[in-house]
């Protein structure tokens, strides 16, 4: 369940930050704002377009563990 969730951002940060190293190494550029920007700016993207979807998966995950929580008890 927690990575169904975390999956999409922690995909973006790898591959963009990977992306960004790349280009560095090959450019010899060493700025620590280079690699900054650019991640945050796609984790941005990646929560305002995954976040609906986000939401509603830890909602119904969160419904069905209260409903079921009677069974639990007894």
């Amino acid at each position: 369940m927690s990575l169904t969730v975390a999956g999409p951002i922690l995909l973006v940060a790898v591959s963009v930050g990977l992306v960004v190293s790349l280009l560095q190494a090959v450019t010899s550029i060493q700025e620590a704002s280079l690699a900054f920007i650019p991640k945050v700016t796609a984790l941005g993207i990646t929560m305002v377009v995954a976040g609906p979807w986000i939401l509603r998966t830890l909602m119904n995950f969160t419904i069905n563990f209260i409903n079921r929580l009677p069974e639990a008890a007894k």
